[in-house]
């Protein structure tokens, strides 16, 4: 006679979905100088920035990366004409 097998348990993942804020409900704190940006202060602008151009584009999912590059771009050439100011 044959073993009866056992049911195998599934296999739980801990994936978390990450959701943008409601238009209006994330503040945005700035401490720093303008002329004194360390990377993280730099990485906070373009992350901010960012979300004003997903705001923009009406909030539409998609576009997240071209979000960031335009961001980074604004921000790093905002932050290089004033280092050389």
């Amino acid at each position: 006679m044959a073993k009866a097998k056992t049911p195998r348990t599934p296999k739980t993942t801990n994936n978390q979905v990450i959701t943008m804020p409601e238009a209006g409900a994330v503040t945005l704190v700035r401490k720093t100088s303008p002329g004194n940006n360390t990377p993280a202060d730099l990485e906070v602008k373009i992350r901010e920035r960012a979300y004003q151009l997903y705001l923009e584009r009406g909030s539409t999912p998609g576009d997240e990366n071209e979000d960031w590059l335009t961001a980074e771009r604004e921000i790093l050439a905002r932050h290089n004409r004033q280092q050389t100011a």
